[in-house]
């Protein structure tokens, strides 16, 4: 091969190629693009993924702490086990208010307990302060008069 054959392209060949065919040199300007953008991309769809992943417990940060928690692990197991039904039911649960029966149950109990006790509140305080002061005791020379008596 002549340095003169190199210089002279062939009728049919184009006179212009397109840019992702790579050239005499090796490099291949088309690869380092795809590869880039495939490494944008991934790091792009791992970051909307997880931020996905973490919105039933945004949402869960409005209800109460017991319901978070068990929005959170739901969650979490979603995300190891790679079951979506576990996610969908962190954020169903993470959007339905749980209404608070405790409150109301602990009041009325409350209430039972006072109407059982057979003493009125105010009788039971008056008690309780009667039992927590100690009975005077005798000294030691009543107790020696005592003896001596006897």
């Amino acid at each position: 091969m002549s340095t003169e054959s190199a210089g002279t392209l062939h009728p049919l060949a184009p006179h212009h190629l397109p840019s992702f065919i790579s050239d005499a040199t090796g490099a291949d300007p088309m690869m380092t693009n795809v590869a880039i953008f495939a490494v944008v991309m991934v790091f792009l769809l791992t970051t909307f993924f997880l931020h996905l992943h973490s919105l039933p417990e945004q949402l869960a940060h409005k209800v109460g702490a017991n319901q978070l928690q068990i929005v959170g692990v739901l969650a979490l197991i979603a995300l190891f086990t790679h079951n979506n039904i576990y996610w969908v039911a962190a954020l169903l649960l993470a959007l339905i208010q749980i209404p608070d029966y405790e409150t109301p149950l602990g009041r009325i109990a409350d209430a039972l307990d006072r109407l059982k006790s057979p003493e009125p509140p105010q009788a039971v305080a008056q008690s309780a302060a009667a039992e927590a002061t100690p009975a005077p005791t005798q000294t030691a020379s009543k107790d020696a008069a005592k003896d001596g008596e006897v």
